[in-house]
């Protein structure tokens, strides 16, 4: 006989996840939340955010610096390992300029001013370089570079050489197209319900734009200065050179070559991802009627 009190079964496990819509309403008010920050706490959740991006670099140099898989096999453990970084910095709420490029969504929306939205932008910025060189300091003084008979330190000197030797059309593009991915992995984020639903939906995105070889402004706040760092030590070079199999050429890994070869152009690229491929296109799709009705005060349906 079937009880009348009966309970219906608990639901362990929900898959369900946000709609489109219901993402794009809730990263629009977590951008006017977030430019409504004062500039210290900004700032600080910026040099944690420059932290935890630097573990997960290290990490994948560390990972990936004896490889003999095939390219493509060891870019892409590459690419999963790194994503260590944006995991903890999502998860743990820091701050990464890229992801805040979706910043747009709430200018574009008149909630936020173009003196705000910058204002937000730049003080991140900064605080993602000095997270980054903090993270390059501690790591040079673990001395973890000097692991495999210095293989370690090898990987990112490569890493850092490739990178300040991008042509600037090329450091723009893979710019565009790493933000891009970025921004859908911080829009995929939106849709889970738990932190498993939010790790998972950073793992492929992230993975994918690393092992693609795109091009990321905070990552590389990591990278070229840490191979800026290992330029002289002799070992260090003489195991790269080893292991790219030819005698290496360093005379742009310097400051200027980190800044003017790579940060400007892969800035430049970041933001055109962000603001126009993934911010200003899923506004117009999902929010810009919101807005308009809004704007002219008519109801708006928060529930669609």
């Amino acid at each position: 006989m079937k009880e009348d009190n009966a309970q219906p079964p608990i639901k362990l496990i929900d898959i369900d996840a946000y709609t489109p819509y219901k993402i794009a309403t809730t990263i629009y008010d977590v951008t006017i939340h977030k430019a409504a920050l004062n500039r210290s706490r900004t700032f600080s959740l910026g040099v944690l955010a420059g932290i935890y991006l630097g573990f997960g670099a290290q990490f994948s140099t560390l990972v990936t610096s004896d490889s003999t898989l095939h390219y493509g096999i060891t870019s892409l453990i590459e690419g999963i390992v790194y994503s260590l970084g944006f995991i903890l910095a999502v998860i743990g709420g820091a701050e990464v300029f890229t992801g805040n490029c979706l910043g747009i969504i709430g200018f574009a929306g008149k909630k936020i001013t173009l003196y705000e939205l910058l204002t937000n932008w730049g003080v991140i910025y900064i605080g993602n370089l000095v997270g980054s060189l903090t993270m390059v300091w501690w790591m040079y003084e673990t001395h973890q570079w000097e692991f495999f008979n210095h293989m370690v330190g090898a990987k990112a000197l490569l890493i850092a050489h490739n990178k300040v030797n991008l042509s600037f059309n090329a450091a723009f593009t893979r710019g565009v197209l790493c933000n891009a991915l970025i921004c859908l992995a911080i829009w995929i984020c939106f849709s889970g319900k738990s932190t498993a639903d939010k790790i998972f939906s950073i793992i492929f995105p992230i993975g994918g734009f690393v092992a693609s070889g795109f091009e990321q402004c905070v990552s590389n706040m990591y990278f070229i200065p840490m191979g800026i760092t290992l330029r002289e030590n002799h070992f260090v070079v003489d195991a790269a050179e080893k292991m790219a199999g030819r005698a290496l050429n360093l005379p742009l890994l310097t400051w200027k070559g980190f800044f003017i070869n790579n940060l400007l152009p892969v800035t430049l690229g970041n933001i055109v991802g962000g603001v126009i491929l993934i911010g200003i296109v899923f506004w117009f799709i999902y929010l810009r009627q919101r807005t308009k009705k809004a704007h002219m005060g008519g109801p708006v349906d928060y529930n669609k």
